[in-house]
């Protein structure tokens, strides 16, 4: 599944401003959140990228990725117990997002 809008736009209900303002909010968070995810997994400080997947994967949601959204589910639970088994289909996720984000106009 590709990343969308729709909920954002349901969301919002027509108001362009608040759909702005989130959208907006999404392109600053999303790429600091993703840096910090990425600096804490190499530093295998995963406790710490287990609480960046938690910030993470609500965006996931947020832009329709209900599948993606799950496997940041399993990675964050893996994460806490030590395993980074999901690692590299999260990275693709990640990109798949950030790719997604920088085509927004706003």
């Amino acid at each position: 599944m590709e990343p969308n809008l729709n909920y954002i736009k349901k969301l919002a209900a027509g108001d362009r401003s608040f759909e702005e303002k989130f959208i907006q909010i999404l392109k600053k968070e999303f790429p600091l959140e993703e840096a910090e995810y990425i600096h804490n997994i190499s530093e295998k400080n995963l406790d710490e990228a287990a609480l960046n997947v938690h910030k993470l994967k609500h965006k996931f949601s947020i832009l329709g990725l209900e599948e993606d959204y799950e496997l940041a589910v399993k990675h964050e639970e893996a994460l806490q117990e030590g395993n980074t088994v999901w690692e590299k289909d999260f990275i693709r996720t990640l990109v798949k997002v950030e790719d997604f984000i920088k085509t927004i106009q706003v």
